[in-house]
């Protein structure tokens, strides 16, 4: 594995995200899937799946890249983040059951997307990053077969892994979490810095599309100081077109005791963010058609009309408006 270091005392630090685990023969990582065997780091769940779905893209969230196209989503066991609130804690803070696990090989996973005529193949579920070796043996295979493929991730990867990981992906949802060094210290186990770092690396130096996703959180994340901050750092370090999702939070793993996400709280964000000057500003998790449509940038009209998941209306000629020929940026059919 090139991501490592040999330290004193047999010890071997793992280079692939932030937390840099120095880990005995034997030990495994704080993502629990990467491990210390034989001098080399190794990833437990190479060709392990906790699950397969034919989705909607835009259940990724991406609503810029094809939207309406089949996504063959997958993920594994165990996350390089901490967060006290993850959505799908059974299987990112779980050991591994190897015995419950489906044997799935990148090769299979490519055909099942032929098979059944899905444009793009997500990896999500967990975050890929801590199945770094899996996802990017996939995506080469992807990349031979002319199928998409989209990374749904923390973004807390060291920079270095981060150059090959985001040249296989085609489309990226990165979680920015909150905006404050405590909310990701406290909540996520983790920092700030090193996702920021990654998002701006992805939208100066790849051709990947980026969108953003912010879980918002009543009393945590949701302030009108924090949600102003995090757009003015989009827009300054990102440009207006970059879509950012804030989507409603359920109670869930270590925050049972925290209440679900108020629509006034989505709708306040939402609009935090257009009157800042951002394009493209969504709400998700909870049923919005004011919210969830794309407006056009220069004449303001519906461009997209969504109920979900679904469409409704595509005002779109490519990708441009059908009511004034303006360009909506994302990557269109």
């Amino acid at each position: 594995m090139k991501y490592q270091k040999r330290l004193e005392n047999n010890k071997i630090q793992c280079l692939i995200c932030p937390r840099y685990c120095s880990l005995n023969e034997g030990q495994s990582g704080f993502c629990s899937v990467r491990k210390n065997i034989g001098g080399n780091i190794e990833l437990e769940t190479y060709g392990y799946n906790t699950g397969m779905a034919i989705d909607p893209v835009e259940k990724k969230p991406l609503y810029h890249f094809y939207p309406e196209s089949r996504v063959l989503s997958f993920g594994t066991n165990g996350c390089i983040m901490g967060c006290q609130f993850c959505q799908n804690w059974h299987i990112t803070k779980v050991k591994p059951n190897y015995n419950r696990l489906f044997k799935v090989s990148p090769k299979d996973i490519v055909r099942y997307a032929i098979e059944y005529n899905c444009k793009s193949i997500a990896f999500t579920y967990n975050d890929p990053i801590a199945f770094f070796e899996y996802a990017i043996d996939t995506a080469k295979l992807c990349r031979k077969y002319g199928i998409k493929t989209i990374a749904v991730t923390s973004g807390f990867i060291n920079p270095e892994p981060a150059k090959e990981f985001f040249s296989y992906m085609d489309a990226a949802n990165i979680d920015l979490k909150g905006f404050t060094k405590n909310f990701y210290k406290k909540n996520c186990l983790a920092k700030l810095e090193p996702v920021l770092d990654t998002i701006k690396y992805v939208k100066h130096n790849t051709d990947c599309w980026l969108e953003l996703t912010t879980l918002l959180i009543d009393g945590e994340n949701s302030s009108n100081e924090e949600i102003e901050k995090e757009c003015e750092w989009i827009l300054k370090n990102l440009g207006d077109s970059v879509p950012i999702h804030f989507s409603a939070f359920h109670p869930s793993y270590k925050k049972m005791d925290k209440n679900p996400t108020q629509i006034e709280t989505l709708m306040r964000s939402y609009n935090i963010a257009k009157n800042k000057g951002l394009k493209y500003v969504y709400t998700g998790n909870i049923p919005h058609p004011e919210s969830s449509a794309t407006y056009c940038s220069n004449c303001g009209r519906a461009v997209i009309k969504r109920a979900g998941y679904k469409i409704l209306e595509n005002n779109l000629n490519g990708n441009k408006c059908k009511y004034c020929g303006n360009i909506c940026d994302g990557w269109f059919e």
